[in-house]
Protein backbone atom coordinates (compact mmCIF):
# COMPACT_ATOMS: atom_id res chain seq x y z
CA UNK A 1 0.00 0.00 0.00
CA UNK A 2 1.34 3.52 -0.59
CA UNK A 3 2.39 5.62 1.74
CA UNK A 4 0.05 7.97 1.03
CA UNK A 5 -2.63 5.85 1.57
CA UNK A 6 -1.53 4.99 5.45
CA UNK A 7 -0.71 8.69 6.21
CA UNK A 8 -4.69 9.15 4.91
CA UNK A 9 -5.77 6.45 7.15
CA UNK A 10 -3.82 8.24 10.27
CA UNK A 11 -5.42 11.26 9.76
CA UNK A 12 -8.82 10.12 9.55
CA UNK A 13 -7.83 7.67 12.72
CA UNK A 14 -6.52 10.78 14.80
CA UNK A 15 -9.69 12.63 13.18
CA UNK A 16 -12.11 10.28 14.25
CA UNK A 17 -10.92 10.39 17.73
CA UNK A 18 -10.37 14.07 18.34
CA UNK A 19 -13.32 16.16 16.55
CA UNK A 20 -15.14 12.62 14.36
CA UNK A 21 -15.62 11.72 10.98
CA UNK A 22 -18.45 12.88 8.49
CA UNK A 23 -19.99 9.66 6.22
CA UNK A 24 -18.35 10.34 3.32
CA UNK A 25 -14.78 10.07 5.52
CA UNK A 26 -16.25 7.04 7.38
CA UNK A 27 -17.10 5.11 4.08
CA UNK A 28 -13.39 6.18 2.88
CA UNK A 29 -11.93 5.31 6.34
CA UNK A 30 -13.46 1.83 5.87
CA UNK A 31 -12.54 1.37 1.87
CA UNK A 32 -8.92 1.89 2.86
CA UNK A 33 -8.79 -0.16 5.87
CA UNK A 34 -10.55 -2.88 3.73
CA UNK A 35 -7.28 -2.30 1.49
CA UNK A 36 -4.88 -2.41 3.86
CA UNK A 37 -5.94 -5.60 5.20
CA UNK A 38 -6.39 -7.60 2.00
CA UNK A 39 -2.65 -6.23 0.98
CA UNK A 40 -1.42 -7.60 4.69
CA UNK A 41 -3.44 -10.80 4.25
CA UNK A 42 -1.94 -11.46 0.50
CA UNK A 43 1.68 -10.73 1.76
CA UNK A 44 1.43 -12.95 4.88
CA UNK A 45 0.11 -15.95 2.76
CA UNK A 46 2.73 -15.50 -0.16
CA UNK A 47 5.64 -15.23 2.68
CA UNK A 48 3.74 -18.74 4.44
CA UNK A 49 3.30 -20.19 1.27
CA UNK A 50 7.16 -19.44 0.45
CA UNK A 51 8.46 -21.27 4.43
CA UNK A 52 10.09 -24.31 4.63
CA UNK A 53 10.46 -25.95 7.65
CA UNK A 54 13.59 -28.04 8.36
CA UNK A 55 13.55 -31.33 11.05
CA UNK A 56 16.04 -32.38 13.35
CA UNK A 57 17.16 -34.65 10.04
CA UNK A 58 17.70 -31.75 7.87
CA UNK A 59 14.60 -32.77 6.14
CA UNK A 60 12.69 -29.53 4.78
CA UNK A 61 9.35 -29.37 4.17
CA UNK A 62 6.92 -26.52 2.93
CA UNK A 63 4.34 -25.46 5.37
CA UNK A 64 1.01 -26.99 4.79
CA UNK A 65 -2.31 -25.29 4.95
CA UNK A 66 -4.82 -25.81 6.95
CA UNK A 67 -8.22 -26.31 5.87
CA UNK A 68 -10.59 -25.96 8.55
CA UNK A 69 -10.21 -21.76 8.13
CA UNK A 70 -11.44 -19.38 5.43
CA UNK A 71 -8.57 -16.70 4.76
CA UNK A 72 -10.69 -14.26 2.71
Amino acid sequence: MEKTKLDRINELAKKAKTTGLTNEEKQEQQELRQEYIMGFRNSLTSTLDNTVLMDEKGNKRKLERKNNKKLH
